[in-house]
């Protein structure tokens, strides 16, 4: 039996259930693995009282500390998050937290490895806590960690040294693999580890019938994603624009509504355009089944789980040339890798509009993605780890 310790800072609770649903599903599914046995540490940031106490931080504090989550032995340790430091100190505070917990945990639970399931500040406490306790560490880099913790002067240097210092690591494509080999960290430790996309419920629709659901008539654009600038949804929605009569739903909410709203409003297009804000994750599946296209304009990604929902769901995508892009846009039924400019986005959603790819062909650029094949592949690669250390052990 491999007894597995995940740790996640991205991590679904009980309010934020959308957050970090793809970490949530993934670390579901090792846990159903007939021989593993997993415990998961999600922690949560909290700077000093009494901002703890208020305002999107308060749900946060009254969670409870430990739980079962969907089946799974879960605890939420607190560490400090010390505002304006540029996270400098999360890992050094995360470690401090998760140091006591895990000695006691290890008396009942001698766990094999730690699987950190995001770089930063996950990674370089896993290091820390691994060399402690004696256990090899997995980090899985996914994005953000890389392209924005990868490369700010406060936490740089730490996410190098935690790849540098990993037994093994995990990218969600080869483009992240590409991106962490650029900081210094070996190629030949980094493995892809692909996400995965629930087939049986990310299905073609009939178009028309959710169309009608949901109120509209004629073409519709759906963007998935945070309201945040990275995203682009300012680009997706000024393509939008120049496309007359075509509907465009944003599922997502973030710091950027207030902005995004005044431009809506200043191009005259509150009939077409909406702003759904956060949609649970189970909601998703009609809405892009109604759409034609789903557009998404990111600046930076490792491999978007909505990418791989849209194909599945029979939706062609356009999105720019960013991260494992061109290792999902396989075909031209997949949909278009355009440059990030609303023309480009324009000139693509357009082309996919004018000629749509019969949705069986696009569904068939999702078929590589499963969760089963997640599963293995992760199941492999920890086991793997646990071998190679004791074997360097005897």
């Amino acid at each position: 039996m491999l007894r597995v310790l995940t740790l996640s800072s991205l991590f679904p609770d009980a309010s934020r259930p959308n957050f970090g649903v793809f970490v949530e599903r993934q670390t579901l599914g090792l846990a159903a693995h007939p021989d593993v046995d997993l415990k998961l540490i999600a922690p949560l940031g909290l700077p000093p009282w009494p901002l703890s106490r208020n305002g999107h931080y308060a749900p946060l504090a009254a969670l409870p500390r430990h739980e079962v989550w969907k089946g799974v032995e879960t605890w939420r340790p607190r560490f400090l998050n010390l505002p304006a430091t540029g996270g400098r100190f999360h890992a050094a505070m995360l470690t401090r937290a998760l140091t006591p917990l895990l000695a006691q945990l290890r008396n009942d639970f001698p766990f094999d490895v730690i699987d950190a399931s995001f770089f930063f500040p996950d990674g370089p406490a896993a290091i820390a806590l691994g060399r402690r306790f004696g256990v090899p560490v997995s980090i899985k880099a996914r994005g953000a960690d890389i392209h924005h913790w990868g490369r700010a002067p406060a936490t740089a240097g730490q996410v190098i040294g935690a790849g540098q210092a990993a037994d093994g690591i995990l990218a969600v494509s080869q483009a992240m693999k590409t991106d962490i080999a650029a900081l210094g960290i070996p190629a030949g430790r980094v493995r892809v580890h692909r996400t995965g996309v629930d087939l049986a419920r990310f299905v073609p629709r009939d178009s028309a019938a959710e169309k009608t659901v949901l109120g509209i008539d004629g073409p519709l654009v759906v963007s998935v994603g945070a309201l945040i600038p990275r995203k682009g949804h300012d680009i997706v929605i000024d393509a939008v624009a120049a496309l007359p009569g075509v509907r465009l739903r944003i599922a997502g909410e973030g710091p950027e509504r207030p902005r995004l709203a005044a431009q809506i409003a200043r191009l005259g297009l509150n009939e077409r355009v909406k702003l759904l804000g956060s949609v649970a994750h189970a909601e998703l599946p009609p809405l892009l089944g109604a759409a034609d296209v789903m557009a998404l304009a990111s600046s930076s990604e490792g491999l978007a789980n909505a990418w791989v929902e849209a194909l599945a769901s029979g939706t062609p995508i356009v999105i720019p040339d960013a991260g494992g892009a061109k290792e999902v846009v396989t075909s031209a039924a997949a949909g278009r890798i355009a440059m990030r400019t609303a023309p480009a986005f324009t000139a693509a959603i357009g082309e996919l509009l004018a000629a749509p790819p019969s949705p069986d062909a696009v569904r068939a650029a999702a078929a590589g993605f499963t969760w089963e094949a997640n599963t293995a592949a992760l199941y492999d690669h920890l086991s793997g780890l646990v071998a190679a250390r004791a074997q360097s052990n005897g």
